[in-house]
């Protein structure tokens, strides 16, 4: 099987190109932009993938909210041709979406499930909705995969890093640590989101997915965690999220319900804490 991962150089794409079972191109943006509906037809054309994997995404949450033509272009636009030329191509298209796909509901404390209406509260989440809408209407053969807080050991080069580096990065310069605490959801291993995406494709029970490791806990819980299986010392306080005051709204709950990955058979993903320790100790290994 021939696979073509867009935006193969990011954290999840550099993850999950090891785990296809095949012939795998992995592209980045200079070699296929996904705002170019030439260069996209052209590659894929070039390269006659049976399966393309977009990991490509404009995913500067608070930016977008002062440029939203930047945001639409990339994940809503973008994912119309690269949908359209995959639907002429026959190929299967497995596209990324987000947990900031919902929000609306302030009073939600229910994990959502693929078939919840979406309501986004962000710049950033109605494109990478609009995005979702594009995949579903235009290629009949698609996975649209729902997923939340991806950190992974390779960073996420265009933001400098992941949230987990982010953490140590500032308990190590000796900075106050702000991290709000009511915003609930699941940060996710790139690993684990990859080993499972690669086991998704090879079924043909396509449609939207959400795909996390299990559990969930606040950002700050998320960070007193991270400084603990760290052992590294912090000077860590909770915050709400009025009072950080990021441009962006953020859904105050947006943990993702699994049942219809799980429905298949596949290997379930392990508890974010297991996750996140595994990282940490991958992130040693490699230095």
């Amino acid at each position: 099987m021939k696979y073509a991962v867009l935006g193969g150089l990011g954290q999840l794409g550099h993850d999950l190109s090891p785990r296809l079972r095949g012939d795998v191109s992995s592209l980045a943006r200079s070699q296929l932009d996904v705002t170019d509906p030439e260069s996209v037809r052209s590659v894929l054309q070039t390269l006659r993938p049976d399966v393309v994997i977009n990991c490509a995404a404009y995913n500067f949450v608070d930016r977008a909210e002062s440029e939203p033509d930047a945001a639409f272009a990339v994940n809503a636009r973008g994912v119309e041709s690269l949908a359209r030329v995959c639907r002429d191509l026959d190929c299967l298209l497995v596209h990324f979406s987000t947990d900031y796909v919902f929000g609306s509901d302030e009073a939600r404390n229910i994990p959502y499930a693929e078939n919840d209406e979406p309501g986004p509260i962000s710049v950033y989440g109605k494109s990478k909705l609009a995005g979702e809408n594009y995949v579903r209407l235009l290629c009949p053969r698609h996975f649209v995969i729902r997923t939340c807080g991806l950190y992974g050991v390779w960073g996420s080069g265009g933001k400098g890093g992941n949230c987990v580096e982010t953490m140590l990065r500032l308990a190590s310069a000796g900075k106050q640590v702000r991290v709000v605490d009511d915003q609930i959801c699941t940060p996710s291993y790139t690993v684990d989101v990859a080993s499972a995406i690669a086991a998704l494709i090879l079924t043909d029970k396509y449609g939207i997915y959400h795909i996390t490791n299990s559990g969930s806990c606040s950002w700050y819980d998320f960070a007193q965690t991270i400084f603990e299986l760290a052992c590294v010392k912090a000077d860590l306080t909770s915050i709400t999220s009025r009072e950080y005051g990021a441009p962006a709204r953020r859904p105050g709950y947006s943990v993702l319900a699994t049942d219809k990955y799980a429905a298949l058979g596949l290997p379930p993903l392990r508890p974010w804490r297991n996750a996140l320790a595994a990282y940490l100790q991958e992130r040693r290994k490699k230095g």
